[in-house]
């Protein structure tokens, strides 16, 4: 399984909702920076992705976006093979 890391918040539905996905496809480990908590990760996120929202993820070194692109890739059936890599 490929590692996952998320830039989140503890109240962000989006990220719940993105990290319910990864649960559903048996990812269970994910390296979770709390841009609400871990000051300088806000700005590390946004030097990373270009983007200031939460949730911003990677699968590897593979900046997937957010919450709507993850559902994207799941729709589209590229998620699992991804994260299987």
């Amino acid at each position: 399984m490929a590692k996952v890391r998320m830039y989140l918040t503890a109240t962000c539905p989006f990220c719940v909702r993105a990290k319910a996905l990864l649960d559903h496809h048996g990812v269970m480990d994910i390296d979770e920076i709390r841009v609400d908590l871990a000051p300088g990760a806000r700005d590390q996120m946004i030097s990373e992705t270009g983007r200031r929202t939460v949730p911003q993820i990677f699968v590897g070194d593979v900046h997937v976006g957010g919450c709507d692109d993850l559902m994207a890739l799941e729709r589209k059936g590229e998620l699992l093979p991804m994260l299987q890599a």
